[in-house]
């Protein structure tokens, strides 16, 4: 699991890379939109004007074009009601079809479910009688000829006692059924009247076989005619269904032109209706309109000018600074195309948080800090690549270290009684200790050095996480605060009713001394800030008249666009500032973890290098010991017996976990060499 982290963390390094190199400020996309509609509202005007200038033509030429129309309409409206009147009642008749075609295919569904069922209670029934007949017939197949032979034994056989229910249950002539009775009886087996008894079991033999064959034929006969009628009823369903779904298609077809065509007779009619119209009031009309154009050029003007001071505000440069350091990029907030680095570094949290150890915390803890990219990262994986390595060879000349004791150690209890050079191998052997001890002595003090470098650099990556989410917050707060001034400002043109002024002056007391004496204020200073602002409040358009699409329009549906990706832009920002705060709270939660983790791990490495300093102490006053008890071979072979006990202390755990930690280092250096090659482009999938 450790190991599946260390690769995600390397290659968030090149994801991360390649996604601030794509960031863009989203503020740019709003500019650009606003800008757009500019263009459009200038387009827009051109085409307003040919449009005016046809409907001045028009009206010098209304008479002629009018009376044409009208006639064309008058011939329409009976051929679309004719065609009207035929459609609805061909579909009324699709619909009755439809409504049986689907009774009757239930009806044959409903058929073939009960037939089913009857068909599976008649196997069962089969199924039985079946067993039952085979049961009594093996029975009889094997009392005949038992019979025949004359079997004493016969009628405690199973068979036998079949036979006797047979002759309670089956039909049979009462004389029979009373020999039958008789002999099966009878204590012996045997009776002068056997052969008798023989015929009667094969007559009742010959009966059942008769029976089975009867009621297998039925059942191949009642199985055949099931297939039939589910195969009838089938090739029923399919047709009906066929035909359903051919009439639902036309129906549907029917209803829309149905729906085509009364729109079609609406529009004809209302046309007929406002040409008459026009054409009775044609000067009032074209008057009309030469009002309108009037108006629209004005509203024209108003919202080229609304939109220039937006855009003013939005693209003033201290703004853009702004936004540039506040606003997620157009990646994060508009389209989502790209897995963000911050996805996968919260993948690579969730894993390294099922392990519990002061290396994977501090890593948590740098990954969470990891704002200018995963350099440290990569080293802080090649460094603990070293110490794996490290650890893995020390493992492995310890366990080379106690395999080899433990067998001298053996070899001199056998040995304690021929030879003092035993004994001056046990002190060899106790000096090698007491090396190795001191080595293991010092590593643990090294380790515990490099923990509270750890958590020195654990502390000052926290600090510096914190200041700079302090200064985040402040800056995403006067990003808000600037959008929500340019939408207000929007808002003055598109949607007055929402527009905020701005609050009236209040007047000092020295101030209204002076107007009370007649005096003139000094001049309102003009707003400060970004793109200073002072515009008044405009009127909103009067809807379009009906008769032409002369009325100004204001780019209501992109004006709204705008504000609402303004809105995004806000709740985006104003999400990142919530999301900050969290990821503050749990980047806090994280460190206090691994500040209680090092304080632990520290206390048990202290603890081991306290014991490994008693047990150099303990390994050489044995030496001393050996060396006084080279004279007492008894004495002698008393402390191999320490020593060997010592041994097995030291290295048993290790002997046990040795294949298991082994595997796993193993495990978590390969992982670790193949984050390094994502880095230099490899491609694995996880």
């Amino acid at each position: 699991m450790v190991a599946k982290a260390l690769v995600l963390i390397a290659g968030l390094n090149v994801v991360g890379a390649s996604e601030v190199e794509h960031r863009a400020n989203p503020i740019r996309k709003v500019v650009t939109m606003l800008q757009m509609m500019q263009n459009k509202v200038s387009a827009e005007g051109k085409k307003k004007q040919e449009i005016y200038d046809k409907f001045m033509c028009y009206c010098n030429n209304a008479d002629t074009l009018l009376g044409g129309a009208i006639t064309a309409a008058e011939n329409k409206i009976p051929m679309l009601e004719s065609s009207i009147g035929e459609d609805a009642g061909m579909k009324k008749q699709l619909d009755a079809d439809l409504v049986k075609h689907k009774s009757d295919r239930a009806a044959a569904k409903d058929a073939i479910s009960k037939a089913t069922a009857i068909r599976g209670k008649d196997a069962g029934a089969f199924a039985k009688t079946k067993g039952d007949l085979e049961t009594n017939i093996g029975a009889l197949d094997k009392a005949i000829p038992a019979i025949e032979k004359g079997m004493g034994g016969f009628l405690q056989t199973s068979a036998a006692q079949v036979v006797k229910q047979l002759s309670i249950n089956m039909d049979m002539s009462g004389v029979d059924r009373e020999m039958l009775t008789n002999f099966l009886a009878s204590k012996t087996g045997y009776a002068p009247a056997s052969g008798e008894i023989v015929g009667i079991l094969k007559t009742m033999q010959d009966e059942m076989n008769a029976d089975l064959t009867d009621e297998t034929n039925s059942e191949n006969a009642a199985i055949a005619s099931f297939d039939e009628l589910v195969a009838a009823k089938g090739k029923e369903i399919d047709a009906l269904t066929s035909s359903i779904e051919s009439k639902t298609a036309r129906s549907g077809e029917l209803a829309v032109k149905h729906a085509e065509m009364m729109n079609d007779l609406d529009d004809t009619r209302e046309d007929l209706a406002e040409s008459k119209k026009f054409l009775a009031d044609l000067d009032v009309n074209c008057e009309n309109k030469k009002k309108e154009w009037a108006m629209y050029q004005k509203m024209q003007g108003e919202e080229l000018l609304a939109l220039a001071d937006t855009i003013k505000i939005l693209n003033d440069d201290d703004a853009l600074e702004l936004f540039k350091k506040t606003l997620p990029g157009s990646s994060a907030s508009f389209m989502q195309v790209t897995v963000s680095s911050k996805a996968m570094q919260q993948k690579a949290l969730a894993i390294l948080a099922q392990v519990s150890s002061p290396r994977v915390d501090l890593l948590e803890v740098a990954l969470r800090g990891g704002k200018q990219g995963f350099g440290k990262i990569i080293k802080m994986i090649d460094n603990l690549t070293v110490e794996l390595k490290k650890q893995q060879t020390d493992d492995d000349d310890k366990k080379e270290y106690c395999e080899s004791e433990l067998d001298k150690a053996e070899d001199k209890k056998k040995g304690l009684a021929q030879d003092v050079s035993d004994l001056e191998t046990a002190i060899d052997d106790e000096t090698e200790a007491i090396g190795t001890l001191k080595t293991e002595i010092e590593a643990l003090d090294d380790g515990i050095k490099a923990l509270d470098k750890e958590v020195a650099d654990a502390t000052e990556i926290r600090q510096s996480e914190h200041e700079e989410f302090k200064a985040s917050y402040a800056g995403n707060s006067a990003a808000v605060d600037l959008l929500k001034f340019a939408k207000n400002r929007l808002n003055k043109f598109y949607n007055p009713s929402q527009y905020k002024p701005p609050p009236k002056r209040e007047l000092s007391e020295e101030d209204q001394i002076t107007l009370n004496m007649g005096g003139t204020l000094a001049p309102t200073e003009a707003p400060g800030g970004i793109a200073g602002t002072g515009i008044g409040l405009m009127q909103a358009a009067p809807p379009p008249p009906p008769e032409a699409d002369m009325a100004y329009k204001t780019k209501g549906e992109e004006s709204s666009g705008v504000i609402v990706m303004i809105d995004t832009l806000v709740n985006d920002v104003e999400t990142e500032m919530q999301e900050a705060k969290l990821e503050e709270k749990d980047a806090q939660g994280d460190y206090e973890k691994f500040m209680g983790d090092a304080k632990s791990k520290r206390a048990e490495d202290a603890k081991s290098m306290t014991d490994k300093e008693a047990a150099l102490a303990d390994t050489s006053d044995s030496l001393v010991t050996n060396k006084e008890a080279l004279k007492n071979k008894k004495f002698e072979q008393m402390e191999t017996e320490k020593f060997i006990g010592g041994l097995h202390a030291d290295c048993d755990w290790l002997l046990k976990y040795y294949e298991m930690r082994k595997e796993a280092r193993t495990n978590e250096i390969d992982a670790m060499a193949k984050a390094k090659d994502v880095l230099n482009g490899a491609d694995y999938s996880f």
